[in-house]
């Protein structure tokens, strides 16, 4: 099928500063409302008089519908361009950000969580998408670290912000902060974004979409519900296996389809597949070490939700600055050598955390476990991003970026739900003992994931040069770019 969308005259390529300023500035405010809602939560529990099983869905729900929404969402932006998909998730995020802040009872907030998730799924994939294509391979690590250090930033201070809103104005804030800049950012983006499309307009996978999307709600579901239902539940363990039942279908048919909405191919290709295996495991890591913590510093050891926030720094800091750093060295020497020393590296700060928390040492004892820990999840974020979408043709872009986004959410939600269950065989918010006990074991586990995210990243390829071609695509490029 020809493509029947006349071109419009074509604009100059965009300054690559302004496609980073304004990717990184929404996956900013994404990636910060995953996490910024956990140290306010005690105070919507207070204003809106919620149960604490409503008040785990005001997290959730947004988890569920960004990670089941991610592949499809990346689909669309292939077929009506990744800058209009782009703009029309900053303006579903910033209404659903007006309407959580607005929200009169815990029922319509979570709801309005659901659409933020939606809304964080447009915006995603799509974002990485310019990104990278905007990039030249020489330069992708280094482009790649900022974002990476954006992203980590946003992550870990999450929970300062949230602490610092809370306490300073009303957990209304921790919204209300996300309208004025997508009020600024999406203008912005209309003016200076060029239109990139995926290709072809073929006959769209709607199977495909179907069962990607009930496979990632299965198993996202299933690994959210675990804590409060328990493992072996009915609900627990139907929905794990039927998403794991509909994503074994979802290959099968995505293998045999003559149109795949994501083509099975990229999977063997070693470094995609090691960047997206290691991806999980770190945000796996990461995510539950962030939800944890902040429980520590605060029923561990006492901390108010802003004291807990700048206890973060010393994790903080160094991916803020280190990152950068890292993708340039990536363009250098690779992303295994920094996938796997990276990950190393944090699983060795995680230990030390532990063996701190397990002696019931204080918060200083922690500061350079935490800055080890910082430096190697630094080391290796940008190098995953690298592996992932420097290895794809221009047209399959947007499905790289919809499949590495998806992995890192479901490998938050996973970290989460294991880290759980080990606190939970080890110790009880009782006392501040019972919880350092199971905190120590859950950084234990934290750890084992962040080696086995490190073994992972052997697989990932040495230095590529800058001047190699791309991988082959499945046919002909039929990349639209540069459509104003």
């Amino acid at each position: 099928m020809t493509n029947v969308m006349a071109p419009n005259p074509v604009r100059s390529q965009p300054a690559l500063g302004w496609v980073l300023v304004l990717t990184a500035a929404a996956a900013l405010i994404v990636a910060l409302d995953q996490l910024v809602v956990s140290t306010a939560i005690n105070t919507i529990r207070a204003d809106l008089d919620a149960s604490m099983e409503s008040l785990e869905w005001t997290v959730n729900a947004f988890s569920l519908s960004f990670a089941a929404l991610m592949i499809p969402c990346a689909e669309i932006g292939d077929r009506i361009g990744r800058r209009r998909t782009y703009l029309i998730g900053l303006l579903v995020f910033g209404v659903a950000s007006a309407a959580c802040a607005l929200a009169p009872s815990i029922g319509l907030l979570i709801a309005a969580r659901v659409v933020q998730g939606a809304g964080a799924a447009l915006i995603s994939p799509a974002a990485l998408a310019l990104l990278t294509a905007a990039t030249p391979p020489a330069r992708r690590g280094s482009v790649m670290g900022i974002y990476a250090a954006v992203m980590g930033l946003a992550v870990v201070g999450g929970p300062l912000v949230g602490g610092l809103v809370t306490e300073g104005l009303a957990w209304q804030w921790i919204f209300w902060i996300n309208v004025p800049v997508i009020a600024l950012v999406t203008p912005l983006a209309a003016a200076r974004l060029n239109e990139m499309r995926g290709g072809q307009p073929l006959r769209p996978d709607l199977l495909g979409l179907l069962l990607v999307t009930a496979s990632m709600l299965g198993i996202t579901w299933g690994l959210v519900r675990s804590g409060s239902s328990g493992w072996g539940s009915a609900e627990v363990l139907g929905t794990l296996i039927g998403g794991a039942v509909l994503l074994c279908a979802l290959v099968a048919w995505e293998l045999h389809t003559a149109n795949p909405m994501l083509p099975m191919r990229l999977f063997t290709n070693r470094e995609f597949s090691a960047g997206n295996a290691s991806t999980l495991l770190l945000t796996a890591s990461l995510f539950s070490t962030v939800f944890f913590l902040a429980q520590y510093l605060q029923l561990g050891l006492g901390n108010s939700p802003v004291g807990s926030g700048l206890r973060y720094l010393p994790w903080t800091l160094p991916i803020f600055f280190i990152a950068p750093i890292a993708g340039r060295l990536q363009d250098k020497i690779g992303s295994r050598i920094l996938i796997t020393t990276g990950l190393t590296v944090q699983g060795v700060g995680l230990l030390w955390i532990a063996a701190n928390a397990h002696g019931h040492h204080g918060y200083g004892a922690s500061v350079a476990a935490l800055i080890v820990a910082g430096i190697g999840t630094s080391m290796a974020m940008p190098a995953q991003q690298s592996a992932v979408m420097a290895t794809v043709a221009p047209h399959q872009m947007g499905k790289a970026a919809g499949t590495f986004s998806t992995v890192r959410q479901i490998g938050g939600v996973l970290g989460i739900a294991i880290l759980a269950a080990v606190f939970a065989a080890h110790g009880d918010v009782t006392s501040p003992s019972e919880f350092s006990a199971g905190f120590a074991a859950a950084m234990v586990a934290a750890a084992v994931m962040a080696f086995l995210g490190a073994a992972s990243g052997l697989f990932a390829a040495a230095r590529r040069p800058a001047d190699a071609p791309m991988p082959a695509a499945d046919g002909p490029d039929p990349e639209v770019a540069g459509v104003a």
